[in-house]
């Protein structure tokens, strides 16, 4: 692989720091919204609410900060900075997909389940990527495809868990529309 200018890098950073920007920005609405404070289906799902915004924070903090650290730093930081927020993103991962498994978890989303373990596949993958294509000191470019897997995963889990906030809210419109219907019948 040849080398890589640090214009890409900083193109890939400028991308993933939007994508944050702008999760951030839905999740500061989201909280201060009705939505955020109507009681969940249970304490599960609200956990894993939490767990999957940290996770989405973690996967959009990979290729925003690895990038700048390869664009602005020597490669050993890099490589470093990508060892320890991957660290961060497995721990995440794990959390997210005990929460999935909890009997009264959000399990019962198609969507949800599908997501948490094809991002988990692609985290585990992007793990060894670098190493895998790159040897045992992989030189930055090699670094590339890791952090635009990790990226396309924050992307699919922040969709993932924008539709299922729409499911939900279709799921307690009809309720509530059923119940009016009970009551005038």
């Amino acid at each position: 692989m040849k080398d890589t200018d640090p214009d890409t890098f900083l193109a890939l950073a400028s991308i993933a720091a939007t994508l944050l920007g702008t999760f951030t920005v839905a999740a500061v609405f989201y909280i201060g919204s009705d939505t955020h404070r109507r009681p969940g289906p249970s304490a599960a799902v609200d956990d894993y609410w939490r767990s999957g915004m940290r996770w989405i924070f973690a996967a959009y903090s990979i290729p925003m900060l690895v990038a700048l650290a390869f664009a602005a730093l020597e490669p050993v930081w890099g490589a470093v900075t990508f060892i320890a927020l991957t660290g961060v993103l497995v721990t995440t991962t794990v959390s997210t997909v005990r929460h999935v498994l909890r009997p009264d978890g959000p399990g019962n989303s198609r969507d949800l389940k599908v997501n948490e373990w094809a991002t988990a596949v692609g985290v585990l993958v992007s793990a060894v990527l670098p190493w895998a294509l790159g040897g045992w000191v992989p030189s930055p470019p090699f670094f590339i495809p890791s952090l635009l897997l990790v990226l396309a995963a924050g992307f699919t889990s922040t969709a993932a868990l924008v539709l299922a906030e729409f499911d939900a809210d279709t799921g307690s419109t009809e309720m509530a529309a059923s119940a009016a219907h009970d009551d005038s019948a």
